[in-house]
């Protein structure tokens, strides 16, 4: 699916709040291969809060379109769809390597 199409969805949709269209938006243009902290795109989207960048993605309704596996902990990779260890992590993590993008701790 091209970018404009999956940008296009996220503009159209009822369901998101304003915060998370904006969150969402700005990960369209983290490249394949490439990671942000959850600091870092708080701060493109002019929030002071990892945590409810975090919280936006647990509920991306638009992934694997937005690639909220590329957002990062400062330190490790962080949590993934709601879960800090487990599967979900692993998922994280297998999808990171793929990309060879997987932060170093």
């Amino acid at each position: 699916m091209g970018s404009h199409n999956i940008r296009q969805r996220i503009l159209d949709c009822a369901s998101i709040t304003e915060f998370q269209r904006k969150v969402y938006l700005a990960l369209l243009d983290v490249p394949s291969g490439k990671t942000v902290t959850y600091g870092e795109l708080a701060r493109l989207v002019g929030c002071r809060s990892a945590q409810a960048v975090g919280q936006a993605l647990r509920r991306n309704p638009f992934a694997p379109d937005v690639p909220c596996h590329r957002v990062v902990a400062k330190h490790g990779i962080g949590g993934f769809l709601g879960q800090s260890e487990g599967d979900m992590v692993d998922r994280k993590r297998k999808m990171l390597e793929d990309e060879d993008a997987l932060p170093k701790d």
